[in-house]
């Protein structure tokens, strides 16, 4: 007798679903295809000689050490590295404030198993950050959205949110995954200040903000909970931040880090060692050996010159090419363009059409806790080269030119 598999999966399960853009890329993965669909860093700045290095030196000087099980908070070096770089803008975080986990997707599970009960209101920028949606559905979170423009949340629009009593705010401040959009000063500011009045915690996303390409660089939420609240011994705010290593040295190591008060790491140590006990020990410290001696702010250097270039190059052809009906946001930084088509198309039977041109995106319907957001979609530049955007966007130019064209 067949066993009913569908009848023994736990509740959660009903709330989950593939990533849309993990479906998406599996039709472009076709090689005549040009895909903006990913959210892929360019493999040609990936460090890899340094990676080699550091792989035989770990292992030649602590071989035992990197291939045994380590701690759950993570590699200590690694964590005191990250405090003591989070103290060049202000916050005086220790040890005890800093966890790593394998990635920023499980750390944004973990804030799920942390937080959310059945039925509770979590508030978003709309557009937000799918995999946040895909992490908390599964524990029956509810959403209150809050629009966004080009400059980020509408945090006048924020405080009737707050009134619902939701759990926290989770808010991407810089480069916006999909929008591009970055939070000004003045806002972050307000968002700050309306959380503490409210008694609700921010999770500040923050995966893009070392990948600025023009503008000047404004200070994290954390940094401006900090300076709110005045001197401390060790951050006891109101911000959960979560930053990675995917962006900065490579998405395979899978590494990320979780800064926070004492009590929200200490629950969160408990739930990784249900989970995974901890982090890979080898990964950890290779990626401390590379990191080490300032690698990263030099190394970053490479990598907003390489994504600066392609950003431009999309920008121009875009200009050149997409009808005047069709309106796109200027990103500062981070690794995607967003675009907002007339409101009588649909970005889902464009992407159709587009596969047959051989050019890819993702829809942004994908991006929205409700399904809305159908004529807009989201272009990533960091992956494909100059010559790659120059020729898919030209695709997509000439595609919109005939679809707005018919509309007319």
């Amino acid at each position: 007798m067949q066993t009913p598999w569908e009848q023994r999966f736990a509740y959660a399960m009903h709330g989950m679903s593939s990533s849309v853009i993990r479906e998406l890329l599996k039709l472009t993965e076709q090689p005549d295809i040009i895909s903006f669909a990913g959210g892929l860093p360019a493999p040609q700045v990936f460090p890899v000689q340094q990676f080699r290095q550091a792989c035989d030196h770990v292992l030649a000087t602590m071989g035992a050490q990197v291939l045994q099980y380590g701690p759950t908070e993570g590699y200590t070096p690694l964590r005191q590295m990250i405090a003591t770089d989070a103290g060049r803008v202000g916050v005086k975080v220790a040890l005890s404030n800093v966890s790593i986990t394998s990635g920023s997707q499980q750390a944004l599970d973990f804030l799920g198993k942390l937080f959310i009960n059945r039925g509770d209101y979590i508030v978003v920028e709309s557009p937000t950050y799918l995999g946040a949606l895909q992490a908390w559905n599964a524990y029956g979170a509810q959403y209150i959205s809050v629009p966004s423009d080009e400059n980020g949340m509408i945090v006048d629009e924020l405080e009737k949110a707050l009134r619902v009593g939701p759990k926290f705010i989770y808010v991407l401040p810089n480069f916006q995954n999909p929008s591009g959009s970055t939070l000004t000063l003045e806002r972050r500011q307000k968002l700050v200040e309306l959380a503490d009045r409210y008694g609700v915690p921010i999770v500040e996303d923050d995966p893009y903000g070392q990948l600025r390409y023009e503008g000047e660089h404004l200070p994290s939420i954390l940094a401006l909970d900090s300076q709110y609240r005045g001197s401390a011994e060790v951050y006891d705010g109101n911000v959960i931040y979560l930053s990675t290593f995917s962006k900065l040295l490579a998405p395979g190591i899978r590494l990320a880090w979780v800064i926070a008060p004492e009590t929200v790491i200490r629950k969160m140590v408990l739930v990784k060692q249900a989970a995974d006990l901890h982090t890979s020990s080898f990964n950890q410290i290779v990626a401390h050996e590379v990191a080490k001696d300032g690698f990263i702010d030099e190394h970053v250097k490479l990598i907003r010159a390489t994504y600066k270039e392609r950003r431009d190059v999309m920008l121009e052809t875009m200009e050149e090419l997409f009808p005047s009906e069709v309106r796109w946001v200027r990103a500062q930084g981070g690794m995607f363009l967003w675009t907002i088509l007339p409101e009588t198309m649909d970005a889902t039977e464009l992407f159709k059409k587009a596969v047959e041109k051989k050019v890819a995106f993702v829809p942004g319907s994908a991006f929205y806790h409700d399904g809305s957001g159908h004529n807009t979609l989201r272009i990533n530049f960091s992956y494909s080269s100059p010559e790659m955007i120059r020729e898919g966007i030209t695709r997509l130019g000439w595609l919109l030119r005939e679809q707005v064209a018919a509309t007319r």
